[in-house]
């Protein structure tokens, strides 16, 4: 495999493939530039080589061509934290795109329009539910045929290519794998991209015991696989946010109104966990409220009692990890060695119950300043440990949601692949 420390980007363009989809607020301002500045690094190495980038992205999840979903918003942030002018492409496959890469200069950056203002991209129809079975057979071809053509086009402004976007590399998509056959000799990874795959080797291939995966969010069949990958590599598994309710209605618990899933699929985890000889840290009480619907209306105002886990109110629901829980998970993971955190422990989002989630980010820090690695991922888990300013303060911050699930649960990414083979 080619690397991008050895590579001469000299006088060469490089079309690479980065993850710029950041939240915009209502002004379409970047509300959260982590995935801009995680790609600095990769577009520093390549400037001052001599090179010149053409940047290739998604935002959002337009269904053809919506001004909402530009990348022309991002440009302000991109020039803030580059430093330079950015040439853009309002149309990537467009004949201004081929004209611009084509004149660019050494040390120049020119980022494409949304690449899924096509369809091509993803390579999914755009058909309404109605359309026969024969409409969508041939809008099937056709859309392979286009597809290709999407990226000759894309491949035809640079004489490399560069995969810089973990949180997409779990996609099959033109951009994030098919693109990579017209560079069978110049292909390679971005420091993004290589960052991630060390990152999780270093949890996966050789991990430090004790090991301890904290696993949170909402439902546990969204985690099972998951699950089942990592239980012949940890040692503990601390299970919190609601889909431990459903680990606890299992064991016999009253969950009131709690979230709760299929209760022989816990049971089944727990059976497992204990013949490979893993510990399973359930929550042992919980921060509730009868007014739930009012919390996920965004109302932090509301009434809450601390609770036994086993023991909840019919009419209350569990949203937050309380103290006793968190405690308890104190002990396991300050004793830790490696630790993966993926998914919070409580609706975060609001005051009143981010405690628990802002507890365990404390805690994971104090683990990995006392020698632990630390790796945090996945949507959520980074939304919390960034809204708690404490990312700088743990090994690694995935910025890979499915990608990097898949990826720990042994599957093939189609990204990494398009660039290993």
């Amino acid at each position: 495999m080619l690397s991008i420390d050895t590579y001469d980007f000299n006088g060469k363009r490089a079309i690479i493939r980065f993850d710029f989809n950041v939240p915009l607020n209502e002004n379409f301002e970047v509300t959260d530039d982590t995935r801009i500045r995680a790609a600095i690094p990769t577009i520093n190495k390549i400037l001052s080589g001599g090179g010149s980038i053409i940047a290739m992205s998604h935002l959002g999840r337009p269904k053809g061509v919506n001004e909402k979903f530009s990348l022309k918003h991002i440009i302000p942030t991109l020039e803030k934290l580059i430093g330079k002018k950015i040439l853009f492409a309002p149309d990537c496959i467009g004949e201004e795109a081929a004209e611009s890469a084509k004149n660019l200069k050494p040390g120049e950056f020119l980022l494409l329009e949304n690449l899924r203002f096509y369809a091509e991209e993803e390579g999914k129809l755009r058909l309404p539910d109605t359309a026969t079975e024969e409409k969508k057979a041939n809008a099937k071809r056709d859309l392979k045929i286009k597809q290709k053509e999407f990226v000759n086009k894309l491949a035809s402004y640079a004489d490399c290519y560069v995969n810089d976007a973990f949180g997409t590399a779990h996609r099959e998509h033109a951009s994030t794998a098919l693109i990579a056959d017209n560079f069978p000799n110049d292909k390679l990874f971005g420091y993004i991209m290589n960052g991630e795959l060390s990152a999780i080797s270093k949890i996966l291939d050789a991990p430090e015991s004790p090991f301890t995966a904290i696993l949170g969010g909402s439902k546990v069949s969204s985690k099972i696989t998951i699950i089942k990958s990592l239980l012949d590599k940890i040692d503990n598994l601390i299970i919190g946010g609601g889909m431990s309710f459903t680990f606890v209605k299992a064991l016999g618990g009253k969950i009131g109104q709690s979230i709760c899933e299929d209760v022989e699929l816990a049971k089944d985890i727990m059976k497992e966990a204990e013949a490979k000889n893993v510990k399973i840290y359930l929550p042992v009480d919980v921060i509730t409220t009868t007014q739930y619907d009012e919390v996920f209306k965004g109302n932090a105002n509301v009434t809450t009692k601390i609770s036994d886990i086993s023991a909840i109110a019919d009419d209350a629901q569990g949203l937050d990890a309380g103290p006793k829980s968190i405690e308890r998970w104190r002990e396991v993971l300050v004793k830790s060695k490696t630790i993966l955190w993926n998914g919070p422990v409580g609706v975060f989002e609001v005051d009143t119950f981010a405690g628990g989630t802002l507890a365990i980010a404390k805690i994971v820090v104090e683990a990995t300043s006392k020698g632990a690695y630390s790796l945090v991922g996945g949507g959520d888990s980074v939304a919390a440990i960034n809204k708690f300013n404490l990312a700088d303060q743990v090994s690694y911050v995935s910025t890979g949601g499915g990608a990097l699930l898949e990826y720990i649960e042994g599957l093939e990414l189609p990204g990494v692949k398009a660039i290993k083979s």
